[in-house]
């Protein structure tokens, strides 16, 4: 059987994969926001069930679909199954929201009182004999936490840990989701299982809480040398983009750049990227509303280069500009083929 499992992107989201990885550890994990993002996802998925010749397990957790998308989905799901497929549809959620799919189809299952982690938690206990025997006892206290957060039952023990944990996930941006979710989410359910190990501490949020840089710091250490999380993550991004980098190159006349969409505080991962690959003369990064950050060692005025893009300057080595006729998207090769059609088109 192949094992997709589609969830949310905050805590409570990842914790119902860090569920189902005990059950399904070589599944196929994706995160969707809402909008958007969750119908691209639903459309990726479905999209692969086509060459799937094996049984197919499609859980969907923490997310609450419209009832048009859930019409799609069921409508798509049953012309597959139709065509010889066999594909188990099960959604757990727990946003009230959803209450109109979830009278109308079978598979979406809704209960508000659970965090989406507790409902997925409890669906594998009661549908998998060896689950039981795979959870330790700090992780189904991970699980309490997280479902006192989530749901802010304030008076319950774990909600403190719960919190800890929450800010944890939210602030885990050395790995960008977007060009790299796997990666992402193996680092956010790293940082999880390590929580583990502080939940039956005396203050063990706090505890945790002061050791959240070091764990960070363990995860992206490539080197087993200490350095700062800044020196760490920018080394780890350009040991990630060595695999993308064919993909995510553009060129300006004989100019060779790197373009990232969505990074975060791009000037040292920029310039440990271009410092360890002399052969790219300029970085650029754009984020979903069009601003971009530019960077350079030498090679390209920057300054110049964003001026005619977009009206933008700055340093030669660091500039920046915004795009007014960007047009926002989750896709990757929507930015690029934005960027390099103005590239082309410079003198």
């Amino acid at each position: 059987m192949q094992f997709f499992h589609m969830s949310h992107t905050d805590l409570d989201g990842y914790g119902c994969q860090l569920v189902s990885k005990k059950i399904f550890p070589n599944g196929f994990f994706y995160n969707a926001n809402y909008g958007l993002e969750v119908k691209s996802t639903l459309a990726t998925i479905t999209k692969q069930f086509e060459s799937i010749e094996e049984d197919i397990f499609f859980l969907i957790s923490d997310l609450n679909l419209t009832l048009e998308e859930s019409k799609h989905l069921n409508k798509h799901i049953n012309i597959l199954n139709e065509s010889g497929k066999t594909i188990k549809l099960q959604l757990l959620d727990h946003h009230g929201s959803g209450e109109p799919s979830s009278k109308k189809f079978d598979w979406y299952y809704l209960d508000t009182s659970r965090s989406a982690t507790k409902i997925v938690f409890d669906y594998f206990m009661e549908n998998y004999k060896e689950f039981d025997s795979l959870c330790s006892d700090n992780f189904k206290l991970l699980i309490e936490a997280i479902d006192d957060v989530d749901i802010w039952h304030e008076s319950d023990p774990y909600f403190e840990f719960g919190k800890v944990a929450m800010r944890t996930i939210y602030q885990t941006g050395e790995i960008n989701s977007t060009l790299f979710p796997n990666e992402s989410r193996k680092y956010k359910h790293f940082l999880l299982n390590k929580a583990q190990e502080y939940i039956t501490k005396e203050n063990g949020h706090i505890l945790l809480d002061d050791d959240l840089h070091k764990l960070k710091k363990e995860f992206l250490n490539l080197s087993n040398t200490n350095d700062t999380l800044d020196n760490h993550s920018a080394n780890y991004l350009v040991h990630l983009l060595h695999d993308r980098k064919e993909d995510l190159t553009v060129y300006y006349k004989d100019k060779k750049g790197l373009l990232t969409f969505t990074l975060s505080n791009i000037s040292i991962p920029a310039n440990t990227f271009l410092k360890a690959n002399p052969d790219y003369d300029f970085f650029i990064n754009i984020n979903r509303r069009g601003n971009a950050g530019l960077r350079a060692a030498n090679n390209i005025d920057v300054s110049i280069l964003a001026n005619k893009l977009a009206d933008g300057g700055g340093h030669p080595n660091a500039s920046g500009a915004y795009f007014k006729d960007f047009k926002e998207t989750i896709f990757y090769s929507d930015v690029k083929n934005f960027l390099q059609e103005k590239l082309n088109r410079l003198d």
